[in-house]
Protein backbone atom coordinates (compact mmCIF):
# COMPACT_ATOMS: atom_id res chain seq x y z
CA UNK A 1 0.00 0.00 0.00
CA UNK A 2 0.98 3.62 -0.57
CA UNK A 3 0.71 6.24 1.65
CA UNK A 4 1.68 9.49 0.01
CA UNK A 5 -0.13 12.04 2.68
CA UNK A 6 -0.52 12.20 6.05
CA UNK A 7 -3.60 14.07 8.02
CA UNK A 8 -3.12 15.27 12.01
CA UNK A 9 -5.39 15.79 14.75
CA UNK A 10 -4.09 16.09 18.17
CA UNK A 11 -1.65 13.83 18.86
CA UNK A 12 -3.22 11.81 16.45
CA UNK A 13 -1.00 11.19 13.06
CA UNK A 14 -3.04 9.48 9.88
CA UNK A 15 -1.27 7.84 6.94
CA UNK A 16 -3.73 8.83 3.66
CA UNK A 17 -3.83 5.58 0.75
CA UNK A 18 -3.50 6.96 -2.74
CA UNK A 19 -6.99 5.45 -3.10
CA UNK A 20 -8.51 7.14 0.01
CA UNK A 21 -10.43 10.09 0.90
CA UNK A 22 -7.88 12.75 1.75
CA UNK A 23 -9.42 14.21 5.20
CA UNK A 24 -10.51 17.87 4.72
CA UNK A 25 -12.57 20.70 6.17
CA UNK A 26 -15.59 18.32 6.16
CA UNK A 27 -13.71 16.14 8.05
CA UNK A 28 -12.37 18.55 10.82
CA UNK A 29 -15.88 20.15 10.72
CA UNK A 30 -16.67 17.27 13.09
CA UNK A 31 -13.45 15.87 14.62
CA UNK A 32 -13.52 19.51 16.11
CA UNK A 33 -16.70 18.95 17.94
CA UNK A 34 -16.46 15.46 18.46
CA UNK A 35 -17.88 15.16 22.20
CA UNK A 36 -17.99 11.40 23.08
CA UNK A 37 -17.69 9.91 26.56
CA UNK A 38 -16.76 6.14 28.16
CA UNK A 39 -20.14 5.03 27.76
CA UNK A 40 -20.70 5.74 24.12
CA UNK A 41 -21.17 3.28 21.35
CA UNK A 42 -20.36 5.18 17.53
CA UNK A 43 -20.85 4.19 14.49
CA UNK A 44 -18.40 5.60 11.53
CA UNK A 45 -19.58 5.42 8.66
CA UNK A 46 -17.36 6.29 5.67
CA UNK A 47 -14.44 5.96 7.90
CA UNK A 48 -12.06 6.49 5.32
CA UNK A 49 -8.56 6.59 6.80
CA UNK A 50 -10.29 5.84 10.12
CA UNK A 51 -10.00 9.66 11.64
CA UNK A 52 -13.17 10.17 13.06
CA UNK A 53 -13.17 6.32 14.08
CA UNK A 54 -9.85 6.99 16.21
CA UNK A 55 -10.40 10.40 17.99
CA UNK A 56 -13.87 8.86 18.91
CA UNK A 57 -12.17 5.68 20.01
CA UNK A 58 -9.81 7.35 22.70
CA UNK A 59 -13.09 8.59 24.68
CA UNK A 60 -15.85 5.85 24.00
CA UNK A 61 -16.29 2.67 24.75
CA UNK A 62 -16.62 0.94 21.49
CA UNK A 63 -16.31 2.05 17.80
CA UNK A 64 -17.59 0.14 14.68
CA UNK A 65 -15.97 1.86 11.62
CA UNK A 66 -17.44 0.88 8.08
CA UNK A 67 -16.43 1.63 4.51
CA UNK A 68 -17.39 0.56 1.24
CA UNK A 69 -13.75 1.02 0.12
CA UNK A 70 -11.20 -2.12 0.97
CA UNK A 71 -8.40 0.54 0.87
CA UNK A 72 -9.83 2.76 3.46
CA UNK A 73 -10.65 -0.18 5.65
CA UNK A 74 -7.19 -1.52 5.49
CA UNK A 75 -5.55 1.83 5.84
CA UNK A 76 -7.90 3.05 8.64
CA UNK A 77 -6.79 -0.46 10.63
CA UNK A 78 -3.12 0.47 9.99
CA UNK A 79 -3.84 3.90 11.12
CA UNK A 80 -5.53 2.35 14.83
CA UNK A 81 -2.35 0.34 15.11
CA UNK A 82 -0.22 3.25 14.80
CA UNK A 83 -1.69 5.42 17.04
CA UNK A 84 -2.36 2.34 19.84
CA UNK A 85 -6.59 2.27 19.48
CA UNK A 86 -7.83 -1.22 20.08
CA UNK A 87 -11.41 -0.64 20.13
CA UNK A 88 -12.58 -0.51 16.70
CA UNK A 89 -13.94 -3.24 14.97
CA UNK A 90 -13.48 -2.57 10.87
CA UNK A 91 -15.64 -3.52 8.68
CA UNK A 92 -15.78 -3.25 5.32
CA UNK A 93 -19.98 -2.58 3.55
CA UNK A 94 -22.24 -0.20 2.09
CA UNK A 95 -23.75 1.67 4.68
CA UNK A 96 -25.27 -0.33 7.05
CA UNK A 97 -24.67 -3.62 5.32
CA UNK A 98 -22.86 -4.79 7.27
CA UNK A 99 -24.69 -3.99 10.22
CA UNK A 100 -26.68 -6.26 12.44
CA UNK A 101 -30.43 -5.49 12.68
CA UNK A 102 -29.87 -6.05 16.51
CA UNK A 103 -26.97 -3.34 16.66
CA UNK A 104 -27.76 -0.13 18.31
CA UNK A 105 -25.54 3.11 18.34
CA UNK A 106 -25.24 6.78 20.82
CA UNK A 107 -23.57 8.23 17.54
CA UNK A 108 -24.02 7.29 14.13
CA UNK A 109 -21.57 9.89 12.02
CA UNK A 110 -21.73 9.90 8.34
CA UNK A 111 -19.31 12.29 6.59
CA UNK A 112 -21.52 11.14 2.99
CA UNK A 113 -20.85 11.35 -0.74
CA UNK A 114 -22.53 15.09 -0.60
CA UNK A 115 -21.53 16.40 -4.05
CA UNK A 116 -23.74 16.58 -7.10
CA UNK A 117 -21.85 14.16 -10.07
CA UNK A 118 -21.60 12.65 -13.07
CA UNK A 119 -22.49 8.64 -13.22
CA UNK A 120 -18.65 8.24 -14.10
CA UNK A 121 -17.44 10.38 -11.46
CA UNK A 122 -18.62 7.26 -9.17
CA UNK A 123 -16.57 4.56 -10.45
CA UNK A 124 -13.32 5.43 -8.58
CA UNK A 125 -12.40 4.61 -5.24
CA UNK A 126 -11.84 8.23 -4.79
CA UNK A 127 -15.02 9.36 -6.49
CA UNK A 128 -17.16 6.88 -4.13
CA UNK A 129 -16.51 9.10 -1.53
CA UNK A 130 -17.56 12.61 -2.41
CA UNK A 131 -19.90 11.96 -5.67
CA UNK A 132 -23.68 12.00 -4.38
CA UNK A 133 -25.03 11.53 -7.80
CA UNK A 134 -26.94 14.40 -10.23
CA UNK A 135 -28.34 16.00 -6.77
CA UNK A 136 -26.10 14.91 -4.65
CA UNK A 137 -28.23 13.11 -2.32
CA UNK A 138 -28.69 9.41 -3.81
CA UNK A 139 -26.41 7.92 -0.61
CA UNK A 140 -27.90 10.51 1.78
CA UNK A 141 -31.56 9.63 1.42
CA UNK A 142 -30.46 6.05 1.48
CA UNK A 143 -28.55 6.82 5.00
CA UNK A 144 -31.95 8.61 6.56
CA UNK A 145 -34.17 5.99 5.73
CA UNK A 146 -31.64 3.64 7.61
CA UNK A 147 -30.00 5.57 10.28
CA UNK A 148 -32.80 5.44 12.85
CA UNK A 149 -33.13 1.28 13.10
CA UNK A 150 -29.58 1.19 13.94
CA UNK A 151 -29.82 4.23 16.39
CA UNK A 152 -30.56 3.82 20.58
CA UNK A 153 -32.79 5.13 22.81
CA UNK A 154 -31.05 8.82 23.42
CA UNK A 155 -28.75 8.62 20.28
CA UNK A 156 -27.68 11.40 17.91
CA UNK A 157 -26.77 11.15 14.30
CA UNK A 158 -24.23 13.47 12.14
CA UNK A 159 -24.73 13.78 9.06
CA UNK A 160 -22.21 15.83 6.97
CA UNK A 161 -23.52 17.42 3.66
CA UNK A 162 -23.15 20.34 1.54
CA UNK A 163 -25.53 23.07 0.66
CA UNK A 164 -25.14 22.18 -2.90
CA UNK A 165 -27.39 18.72 -1.86
CA UNK A 166 -30.21 20.80 -0.31
CA UNK A 167 -29.77 20.88 3.54
CA UNK A 168 -33.74 21.38 3.95
CA UNK A 169 -34.61 18.14 2.46
CA UNK A 170 -32.32 16.52 5.31
CA UNK A 171 -34.46 17.98 8.20
CA UNK A 172 -37.56 16.91 6.21
CA UNK A 173 -36.59 13.57 5.90
CA UNK A 174 -35.30 13.59 9.30
CA UNK A 175 -38.39 14.65 10.38
CA UNK A 176 -40.13 11.62 8.57
CA UNK A 177 -38.65 9.35 10.29
CA UNK A 178 -39.29 10.86 13.72
CA UNK A 179 -36.17 12.42 13.95
CA UNK A 180 -35.88 16.05 15.07
CA UNK A 181 -32.62 17.82 12.80
CA UNK A 182 -31.05 20.87 13.12
CA UNK A 183 -27.34 22.56 11.59
CA UNK A 184 -25.34 22.36 14.83
CA UNK A 185 -22.36 23.69 12.73
CA UNK A 186 -21.12 25.13 9.32
CA UNK A 187 -17.84 26.30 7.26
CA UNK A 188 -18.12 28.05 3.88
CA UNK A 189 -15.22 26.93 1.43
CA UNK A 190 -14.97 27.99 -2.02
CA UNK A 191 -17.99 27.02 -4.01
CA UNK A 192 -20.42 26.05 -0.95
CA UNK A 193 -21.18 25.17 2.47
CA UNK A 194 -20.35 22.87 4.55
CA UNK A 195 -22.91 21.82 7.35
CA UNK A 196 -23.36 19.48 10.42
CA UNK A 197 -26.44 18.14 10.53
CA UNK A 198 -27.65 16.75 13.86
CA UNK A 199 -31.03 14.50 14.49
CA UNK A 200 -32.40 12.98 17.57
CA UNK A 201 -35.26 11.33 18.67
Amino acid sequence: MVYPKKAYVEDFVFLVDEHVYEPAEDTYLVADRLDVSKSDTVLDLGTGCGLLAIVAAKKARTVVAVDVNPHAIECAAKNAEGNNVTNIDFRRGDLFSSIKPNEKFSLIIFNSPYLPSEPDEEKTWIGKAWAGGENGRVVIDRFIMQAADFLGENGRIWLVQSSLSDVDKTVEMFSEQNLHATVVAQVKVAFETIVLVEAKR
